[in-house]
């Protein structure tokens, strides 16, 4: 069995997701990053940045084993289970580029756009812009990207589309108003959005955890 910490973000969603696309079994230990749960000794066991998500497998070879940061464990999933990341060859550096591509780039962009623009109660123009041209620039690479085939690593479903779906669809909702003009300037992006969204894992994944 599979323990997943994790609460209600992006970054959040990314492992359930995962977790019902390769219907394993899989129990959820919320962790209120609103209330400091993440920094509770016993979840600094399992994840020591103090971050979400993170799981622990009963089940690893060799005994549990605890692994935090989203694309680590996205790929310890994919190779547990031989599925979403192909084992060798172009097509898994592919979905390996695309998945460090939102760890370093889209989810952290995307995450100070919300904070400055959205969130801070005291607005900063100057981080405002900065970060919203980033936003801007990010999306019309990946609008290009999947202007060649219709999914991030190419032809194939994987764990970059797992990883970026939550953060593009925050885009969309939460971040729609600062990246109104991008947002109809990208159809591939929309169209990739609607594609992976109508995946019935992805759906039930997004549900989790239930808040």
């Amino acid at each position: 069995m599979i323990t997943l910490y994790t609460w209600s973000t992006p970054n959040g969603r990314k492992i359930p997701i995962m977790l019902e696309e390769c219907d394993l079994p899989y129990t959820v230990v919320t962790v209120n990053i609103g209330k400091g749960e993440q920094f509770k000794p016993d979840f600094l066991k399992v994840s020591p940045n103090n971050k979400i998500p993170a799981i622990v497998d009963d089940e690893a070879a060799g005994g549990p084993l605890s692994v935090f940061e989203s694309g680590a464990i996205l790929t310890y999933l994919a190779e547990k289970t031989g599925r979403f990341l192909a084992p060798s060859g172009p097509a898994r550096y592919k979905a390996l580029e695309w998945l460090h591509w939102q760890v370093g780039g889209l989810g952290p962009m995307l995450g100070q756009l919300g904070y400055f623009a959205v969130r801070a109660d005291e607005k900063a123009p100057l981080a405002i812009k900065r970060f919203t041209d980033e936003a801007d620039r990010l999306l019309r690479v990946m609008n290009a990207r999947l202007g060649e085939g219709p999914y991030l690593a190419g032809a194939d479903y994987s764990i970059a589309d797992i990883a970026c779906y939550a953060w593009t669809l925050l885009a969309t909702s939460l971040l729609k108003e600062p990246l109104e003009d991008t947002l109809g300037t990208v159809p591939n992006v929309r169209a990739w959005l609607d594609r992976v969204g109508e995946r019935p894992a992805v759906q039930r994944g997004m549900a989790v955890p239930r808040t």
